[in-house]
């Protein structure tokens, strides 16, 4: 796989270990906000905070809601399986807000991430960013996780204008980095967004498989890792 020149990376929970900075964050969310007058345990807000969230990402990928709707919905959904607790626009909106401040601070990667873009780096690649998440809060996380040193050029779908996987994502990235699609490899963990967003694009593809999921493809992807650390045995 060495005709590959410029690789693009998917951040959250590819390198990021973006669930458990979050979970941190959420806890420190629950605790300012005295959530347990609430709820009986912290678990009846989390369970259903995840599940809304993985909901609304999705959404949010296919252009289905928007940024705003993300942002209040994910809190407001599980708030209100809180006893007594009517949470307002308001309200989620200040709990957001300090919530993703803490998420946007905290340091932790996946398992060899530091490891495996040194030598990627040391191979010659060119490495880019390829991601949906906020802008304010993706260059933070980079340089929280002292991982932006590693990175060429960081495509971010709010400047793209497009979610991955919509062609238009794809074609800023290129637009952006100057990279030849046959020469291109795109590395990520979410098999709609990444994955298949990168086959129906042409492009070649590693999925970074986090969760055994049932996931149907456009086309054969080229390699299925469960580890970082396996990228050194094909790049």
């Amino acid at each position: 796989m060495t005709r590959y020149k410029d690789l693009f990376i998917d951040f959250d929970d590819t390198i990021y270990d973006t669930h458990g900075n979050a979970q941190l964050s959420l806890e420190e969310t629950y605790a300012h906000f005295g959530l347990a007058r609430y709820f009986a345990r912290p678990e009846e807000f989390y369970k259903p905070y995840w599940e809304t969230n993985e909901a609304l990402w999705a959404q949010y990928a296919r252009g289905e809601v928007s940024r705003d709707h993300l942002i209040v919905e994910r809190f407001r959904q599980p708030l209100s399986l809180g006893k007594g607790l009517h949470p307002t626009v308001e309200y989620c909106l200040q709990m957001s807000n300090f919530f993703l401040d803490r998420n946007a601070c905290k340091p932790g990667v996946l398992p060899q991430a530091h490891e495996v873009l040194t030598y990627l780096r040391l191979q010659g690649y060119r490495m880019h960013v390829c991601s949906n998440g906020f802008h304010e809060v993706q260059y933070r996380k980079l340089e929280a996780s002292d991982t932006m040193r590693f990175f060429d050029t960081v495509i971010l779908s709010e400047d793209a204008g497009a979610n991955k996987p919509l062609p238009a994502f794809f074609d800023y990235a290129f637009r952006q980095t100057g990279a030849c699609p046959s020469t291109t490899l795109m590395i990520g963990d979410n098999p709609d967004t990444d994955i298949v967003g990168a086959l129906r694009y042409g492009l070649d593809a590693i999925y970074l498989e986090r969760k055994r999921l049932k996931t149907a493809f456009p086309r054969p992807v080229n390699h299925i890792v469960h580890s970082l650390g396996e990228l050194k045995d094909l790049l």
